[in-house]
């Protein structure tokens, strides 16, 4: 351990060093020893998750590292997705095309096979197929209006669509040729035997040489990526399901993605500028398909570390320059395992052990965190209505577990499948991720980070490679339908834990060791699933060691719920070293605190757009210092299942918790 004292501040590094031979040696900070929670350990957790808790504990450089504020400032941390044609995506400009906007106009006032008769006194729009009745903003007596019909007439069916006015909105009635109004489940919502199908999620009018789909750039600040498309299907009047996108982005960021929605023309979604706060959305253009999680090559980062104290400049610039040449161990994140003091993990392994009741129990119960007292409130009562009239909006499973559990008492495995399918599978997703940094950690430790070993696993594109195993990430339970995202856990990093395109690997033997064909850079290891193959070596007896102390099986499943079983799940593979493409790097001082040093997208168009009224509502700081500072702004590009986290952790050599660096802020 090593005590560092520098301007009268003191910063702590932990850094064991590990025994090898290699002139690049990698530290660990603690020797490895398995973890895992017992049910009682894990209730009583109360202290904020720390790194080494979940695998994260080995550096590859074994220089110093320096005290640096992460986030300090939304802009501090900018992300820009890169599509698949590795173009960086940035918002430009909040304008639908003048054409669409015309096109619109003239398609929603004269549909070409129906016949109009317009009542301009009382704002009643008669057709061959429908009657529009004028618009009302009384969202109950529209309500009131729907119910009549349904109660009443039958025959008849009803919807809302949008009215003349951006605000406003309409009650269409129309001859239900299915001769009643349910709904039930399997039933063709809104839809006639002879009549055109109507979507919720978009205007059942569409001219046909429009793309299906209106794709735009989504710039937001402070926001995940599920809490902005909220408020704009909110204004939209649309589902969530609605909505495809590539990856959830950083909430505590200015972020820049694309965005995909169902039949919505582009002038109404570019009025929503107006009313936006920390959200703006452009460069539209019409698609024939939506797009779908992982869907990008990646993401481009830009970090600015503010308050940096070294002992010299020399020792950034050198620790800035060996992240850009040797990279980092690609370890999951903090934020692949929840902020809470009960992480996901080890609902995880509740899930793959049956345990259905203590993990409802977990999820349910009192943490640290802002909503403790509506979880005791819980506890104590079993109030099951009254806590779900407490619940905010974002706590998708413990509403969808409360009121499942109203409708079924003590069935706690339908409960859990109550749970958005992409929510629930977070939680076995990292409990595998759990698994896969201790293992990475242990090959660190034991092997280094400069040469392959006997042994290892690596990725392979030969057509002569003895062992291949070949996992299609896509397999069925990575299937993810954004018509479930609706929750706010997720990171940086998209969703799926596997990299994408490079499924096919083999086991290092002497000829290969020999020919010098494989880099360390290709080396992988598994995330555990039915059709992975583990190294050859004491890193697969490591994985196996680990799991059995947590009770789970990495080869048999327990109970009969697929989804919930690694026996069921293909697995995937993950590169154990991360390194940064196009790194740039640059030193900045700086004194007022409240002057971004990076430039984001929001404040390119509130710059354009300034007699617009459009403001960026960044966190303002009023405090200038009395002296300078320094900052070290980073530029990098990481495939999309690698954590920017991870590479600021390998410069700082210190903790990327967010409570960590709330108290450097």
């Amino acid at each position: 351990m090593m005590l560092h004292r520098n301007m009268g501040l003191l910063t702590l590094y932990t850094a064991f060093p590990v025994r090898c031979h290699r002139q690049l040696k990698p530290s660990c900070n603690h020797l490895l020893k398995p973890y895992c929670f017992t049910q009682s350990q894990s209730a009583a957790m109360k202290s904020p998750l720390e790194e080494s808790d979940v695998g994260i504990s080995c550096y590859i450089s074994p220089l110093p590292g320096f005290r640096g504020i992460l986030k300090q400032r939304y802009s501090d941390f900018i992300v820009n997705e890169v599509d698949l044609d590795g173009n960086v995506v940035h918002l430009t400009s909040l304008d639908a095309p003048m054409e669409t906007a015309e096109e619109h106009e003239s398609k929603t006032t004269n549909q070409p096979n129906d016949k109009i008769n317009s009542n301009d006194e009382d704002g009643v729009t008669v057709t061959n197929t429908s009657i529009v009745l004028s618009p009302s903003s009384d969202k109950v007596h529209r309500t009131a209006v729907h119910n009549f019909f349904k109660e009443k007439l039958k025959f008849l069916v009803t919807d809302t669509v949008d009215g003349p006015e951006s605000s406003s909105k309409c009650i269409r009635v129309r001859l239900n040729s299915g001769g009643n109004n349910e709904r039930g489940r399997g039933s063709k919502k809104r839809k006639g035997r002879d009549e055109t199908p109507y979507d919720s999620r978009g205007s059942d009018h569409w001219p046909e040489h429009l793309g299906k789909f209106l794709r735009f750039h989504l710039c937001k600040e402070n926001k995940d990526t599920q809490e902005a498309l909220g408020v704009i299907g909110k204004m939209l009047g649309i589902q969530p399901r609605a909505f495809g996108f590539s990856g959830t982005k950083d909430k505590r960021a200015v972020t820049t993605q694309r965005v995909t929605v169902f039949k919505q023309h582009a002038n109404k979604v570019a009025n929503l500028n107006k009313r936006l706060i920390g959200i703006k959305v452009g460069d539209f253009s019409y698609v024939n398909e939506g797009l779908l999680l992982g869907q990008l090559h990646g993401n481009r980062f830009t970090i600015t570390l503010r308050g940096v104290v070294a002992d010299s400049e020399d020792t950034v610039k050198a620790a800035a320059d060996a992240l850009g040449k040797h990279g980092f161990v690609n370890y999951f994140g903090m934020q692949r395992f929840g902020s809470g003091s009960i992480p996901t993990h080890l609902i995880g392994a509740k899930l793959l052990k049956g345990e259905w009741k203590e993990a409802v129990s977990m999820i349910l119960d009192p943490r640290d965190d802002d909503i403790r007292r509506i979880r005791e409130y819980y506890k104590e009562s079993e109030d099951i209505d009254g806590t779900l009239r407490q619940l905010p909006r974002f706590l998708v499973a413990e509403k969808a577990i409360l009121q499942c559990l109203k409708k079924c008492p003590g069935n706690y495995l339908q409960a859990l499948k109550a749970v958005p399918r992409t929510l629930r599978m977070m939680y076995v997703h990292s409990y595998q991720s759990y698994l896969w940094n201790h293992a990475a950690s242990m090959r660190v430790q034991k092997y280094g980070n400069e040469e392959v070993v006997l042994g290892d696993l690596v990725y392979c594109n030969e057509e002569s490679c003895n062992e291949i195993k070949e996992v299609k990430v896509n397999d069925s339970e990575y299937e993810e339908n954004n018509d479930s995202l609706e929750n706010n856990h997720l990171d940086e990093a998209d969703a799926l834990p596997s990299e994408g395109t490079c499924t096919s690997v083999k086991v290092v033997n002497k000829e290969d060791i020999l020919s010098g064909n494989y880099t360390v850079s290709d080396v992988v290891l598994p995330l555990p699933g039915s059709r992975v193959i583990f190294p050859n070596n004491d890193i697969q007896q490591y994985y196996q060691d680990l799991a059995d102390k947590d009770g789970v099986s990495l080869m048999e499943s327990v109970h009969n719920v697929k989804e919930f079983s690694l026996t069921s799940m293909t697995g995937a593979y993950r590169r154990v070293f991360g390194k940064a493409k196009d790194f740039e790097w640059e030193l900045i001082k700086y004194r007022d605190v409240s002057i971004p040093l990076a430039t984001t997208d929001l404040d390119i168009v509130s710059k354009a757009n300034e007699g617009d009224g459009i403001k960026n509502e960044s966190l303002e700081l009023e405090l200038e210092l009395e002296e300078d500072q320094l900052a070290l702004k980073l530029s990098f590009t990481l495939p999309a299942s690698c954590y920017a986290t991870m590479a600021i952790r390998e410069l700082l050599k210190t903790s990327t918790s967010t409570a960590f660096h709330k108290t450097l802020n």
